[in-house]
């Protein structure tokens, strides 16, 4: 009788772009679309996860269409004095 064989899934690879640090070989960066990654922050924010303390000073890179925007937001989002 076979036995079941069990496999991690990491989820699909062919969207993602993988790039090795060239010193450890290990894998230290994944893009991703942001549709992807919004929806699990939103609700960790809003669940007031602790595990997002752990990467508060992470840097992340945006396109500059997407930081502008984000700027132009931050500053019309402001109350009214």
């Amino acid at each position: 009788m076979l036995r079941p064989q069990l496999r991690v899934y990491y989820g699909p690879q062919e969207d993602e772009q993988l790039e090795q640090s060239p010193h450890s070989g290990v894998t230290s960066v994944v893009n991703v679309p942001l549709r992807e990654v919004l929806p699990l922050l939103v609700d960790a924010v809003r669940s007031k996860r602790t595990w997002l303390k752990d990467f508060e000073n992470e840097e992340i890179t945006l396109s500059l269409d997407l930081y502008e925007v984000l700027l132009a937001y931050q500053h019309y989002r402001r109350p009214s004095a």
